[in-house]
């Protein structure tokens, strides 16, 4: 009996020195409220004082910084994307050059609002593998292919983010951010204008525009020969035919490979006349969209953001003083 209330002992004494230790680091917590209490207690009116201050100064600047995004959805033509981020990252190094005499010269008015010059990749995966034209088929495949290829050794969805692979999507976005609201005219169009000044590219795409004109019109031509073919072998079977269901029987099929060609040739001009129109401008614009206010991250919020960095501030200051004092007394003794 004597041995099991020895070991009894050190479980008891351990246990009360465990809840000792946890009373005390609550005690402990329970103080340091209760001392911020007094400490914002005795420090109200500076408190007081530093949230109107903070609040005002917020709001002055929420007033007088604001920023706005304006975005330009475009498709680069005859290959031109790499020339499109080339042409925008040499707006970037004007803008960060604040060379705002660049800017005055391509027509932009008011460079010193813009704040930021950028253009990103519109992330359309299904475009690139799969374009609707009857003629990018086999493009359509080398781009699966690609992707498929690229996945095999990587993330997909680093694939698809990826700087070679969002390069080729068909529509990218230009992102500029000012610091007053814009217009198309003072900005947009500006800009636009200059990304379609190359002397070369604009050469190739009047060629490619020519091309397209020609290809329609011989598609037109085939067209009315079908529709004149067509005309003749229905005229030659009726006569020998007395049933109109047996046309659709003809064992040479000829109206059926007639309406085939026919169909193709009609879809194939109505993508060329799409084609035409996007082929207007080296870089196309899409759609445009300015002036959308900015309130991301810290935009907007600075009357609320004010006030507790100051009261930061006060508390740092004021736990610096006291250890300063602490310390100069004790070297004082």
């Amino acid at each position: 009996m004597s041995t099991e209330n020895q070991s009894n002992v050190p479980e008891e004494i351990d246990l009360g020195v465990l809840f000792g230790k946890i009373n005390s680091f609550f005690s402990n917590i329970l103080f340091s409220i209760f001392k911020g209490i007094l400490f914002i207690k005795k420090n109200f009116f500076i408190f007081l004082g530093l949230l109107i201050i903070g609040f005002g100064l917020g709001f002055y600047l929420d007033s007088e910084e604001k920023y706005y995004d304006s975005d330009i959805i475009v498709s680069p033509n005859m290959g031109g994307t790499d020339y499109l981020y080339s042409k925008i990252d040499l707006l970037s190094s004007k803008l960060n050059e604040r060379d705002t005499a660049f800017f005055k010269s391509i027509g932009v008015k008011n460079p010193n609002k813009i704040s930021l010059i950028e253009v990103e990749p519109v992330i359309d995966i299904y475009t690139f593998v799969n374009n609707s034209t009857s003629a990018a088929n086999a493009q359509n495949t080398q781009n699966f292919e690609l992707v498929k290829l690229l996945a095999e050794s990587s993330d997909i969805n680093n694939v698809i983010k990826d700087k070679v692979t969002s390069k080729n999507y068909p529509h990218h976005k230009i992102h500029i951010s000012t610091l007053k609201p814009t217009s198309e005219n003072d900005l947009v169009k500006p800009i636009l204008k200059y990304l379609n000044t190359d002397k070369y590219l604009n050469e190739i795409l009047a060629i490619s525009k020519d091309n397209i004109k020609i290809k329609m019109k011989k598609n037109e031509e085939l067209i009315s020969q079908t529709d004149s073919l067509i005309r003749i072998l229905t005229q030659n079977l009726s006569k020998n035919q007395k049933s109109s269901n047996l046309v659709y029987n003809n064992e040479n099929n000829q109206f059926n490979s007639f309406f085939e060609l026919k169909n193709n040739l009609i879809n194939e001009i109505a993508n060329q006349r799409i084609e035409l129109v996007n082929s207007n401008a080296i870089v196309k614009d899409i759609s445009t969209v300015v002036n959308i206010k900015n309130n991301k991250g810290i935009h907007g919020k600075m009357k609320f953001i004010l006030p507790f960095f100051l009261f930061f501030m006060f508390i740092i200051i004021t736990i610096f003083i006291s250890f300063y004092r602490k310390q100069a007394a004790k070297l004082n003794k």
